[in-house]
């Protein structure tokens, strides 16, 4: 049994569809408090002080500690949650048709190990249907997304090309994880 320190559904389903035993119980760090642009660094900051919220609620002498965060980049820009719709269309339209990579760094820390990767999935998109945009859009599937992007969903039909992990890029590189866990 582990602790994910995430509010994420997907990450949850991923640990489920694994058959790895979790409970989840994610924090409140602000990522806004971070000023870097670097889509590495940002997200290895990230998940660190989230990382070190949650370590100093629970620490891990009951049960290991897993937490990630994940960013996407296109064109050299760091594409994080929309703020709002204009915001979710303005990093949509930037990745249709070109090349986009979501960055996911997890850390995992039990009483013998600590495990910190920052793995990467590159995408090219063909160029997204405008209704289909749209309707993404206006479902708000698109919020709270960082990119505003789901692999796993709107985005499926457009991949032309995939290097990486598929779960990397849906916020856990859970084919790294699992050598390290006992199950």
């Amino acid at each position: 049994m582990i602790r994910l320190g995430s509010n994420s559904q997907t990450r949850a389903l991923l640990l489920k569809e694994h058959g790895i035993e979790f409970i989840q119980q994610g924090g409140n760090f602000d990522e806004d408090a971070l000023t870097t642009t670097q889509p590495k660094s940002f997200v290895y900051e990230a998940t660190l002080g989230k990382f070190n919220e949650l370590f100093s609620l629970y620490g891990i002498d009951d049960m290991p500690l897993l937490v990630a965060d994940t960013v996407v980049t296109s064109h050299g820009e760091l594409l994080r949650k929309a703020k709002d719709k204009e915001d979710a269309r303005r990093m949509l339209n930037l990745q249709s048709g070109n090349s986009v990579s979501v960055i996911t760094c997890m850390i995992y820390k039990s009483t013998t190990l600590q495990l910190i990767d920052i793995s990467s999935t590159t995408y090219l998109f063909h160029p997204f249907e405008p209704n289909d945009l749209e309707n993404y859009i206006h479902s708000g599937e698109c919020m709270g997304k960082a990119g505003a992007i789901m692999v796993e969903g709107f985005c499926k039909p457009y991949i032309k090309e995939v290097h990486g992990y598929e779960s990397t890029a849906m916020g856990l590189c859970v084919e790294k994880l699992l050598p390290f866990l006992k199950l």
